[in-house]
Formats: C-alpha cells, structure tokens, sequence
C-alpha cells in the first residue's frame, strides 16, 4: 500500500488529531524558524477552547521574530544549567530525570517498532518526542496504524498522566510569551484526547 492510499484510509478526524500532535510536537522540539512561525501566524482557529489558543497563538506569531521566540524558548526549557520548565515524563511523573517511566517507555517503543532518530539527543520520555510518536501512531509512520486499543494504552502510560499538567505550567510559565498559548492548545487538547480514550474503553 503506497503512503496516499494509506493515508486516504485514515478518518479525518484522526488527521486532524495527528496534525495537532505534530504541530505541538513541532514547537516544542526546537524553537520554530521562520517557516515554522509563518505557518503558526496564519492559523485563525474557531471559537472552541483550542481554537481561541490556537488564534491567540497565530496573532502572536505574527507580531514576533524567530529571534525572539529562540530566546523564550531557551529560557523556558534549556537556561543556564536548566530552563524555566523541564519537559520530561519521568520529572512530572517521579520528581526525578531519567527513571522508571523512560524505562518503561523505551519497551513499548521497542514494541511498537519505534527508533529514536539519530539526531535526536534528547530522552525519548521529551514531550515534543511523545507528541510526535502518537501522531505517527495514528498516521502509520511506523508502520501499519497502531489499533486504537494500544494507541489508548500508550497514552494512558506515557502521555495522559503528565502532559496536561506540563502544558497547564507552560500556560503559566513566567517567561512565556509565544509559548503561553500553545500550553493552553495543548492542555485542551489533552483534555479532548484522555475524554475520547476514556469513552472508548466504555
């Protein structure tokens, strides 16, 4: 099967669900350049809780520089020694870098015949690496589509627990600026996608 006809058999409203998680994952991975911002300055979104974040983020993608949000973006999550918020599974879940739950993550990625790219230094359990690893769950990056059965268990595992609260930080953070609506877009996203899950598991 070629990647459009795999793609034309994928609901839209799970493209759509794919394209907000790799969006997200997009702008928290590395601060975006200016393609990346132009991109985020056309959004105009609807009058749902994501849609008003998503708007208020376009306006603000329009008024600011790829410079400028390099900065903010340092300071929230790099600083000097470490950044403002620190955006990994194991500190939300354990207080702690580097435990457990990235252990546990490493095996369902094995599982799921999932490859941390070789450019990519940072701990899988990041959340822009979560966000991107269930939008290729949905969209078959690798492989066939993951059931929506196992794509449920991973986020109620790896994604759920946590990212909400980190987006919710983000939201509030200090020194965010560009990236206070995308916390806002993220916890509401979040809050749709653990309600679906939780409403398929009956």
């Amino acid at each position: 099967m070629t990647t459009a006809e795999q793609d034309a058999r994928i609901p839209e409203e799970d493209r759509l669900r794919a394209g907000m998680y790799d969006f997200l994952g997009a702008l928290l991975a590395r601060p975006p350049d200016a393609a990346l911002l132009r991109q985020s300055a056309a959004l105009t979104g609807d009058d749902s809780e994501v849609g008003r974040a998503v708007r208020t983020l376009g306006r603000i993608a329009a008024a600011t520089t790829p410079g400028a949000v390099e900065d903010e973006y340092n300071t929230l999550f790099v600083g000097l020694g470490r950044g403002e918020l620190l955006p990994y599974g194991s500190y939300y879940l354990t207080g702690f870098l580097n435990e457990k739950p990235l252990a546990v993550l490493r095996e369902d990625m094995k599982a799921l015949g999932i490859v941390r790219a070789d450019d990519v230094f940072e701990p899988e359990d990041h959340i822009a690496s979560l966000l991107e690893m269930m939008a290729g769950m949905i969209t078959g990056r690798f492989g066939a589509p993951v059931p929506l059965d196992r794509s449920k268990g991973f986020f109620d595992r790896h994604v759920g627990p946590w990212a909400g609260h980190f987006f919710a930080d983000l939201e509030s953070a200090r020194n965010s600026v560009f990236y206070a609506p995308v916390g806002s877009a993220g916890r509401a996203f979040m809050e749709i996608e653990k309600e679906a899950f939780r409403l398929i598991s009956g």
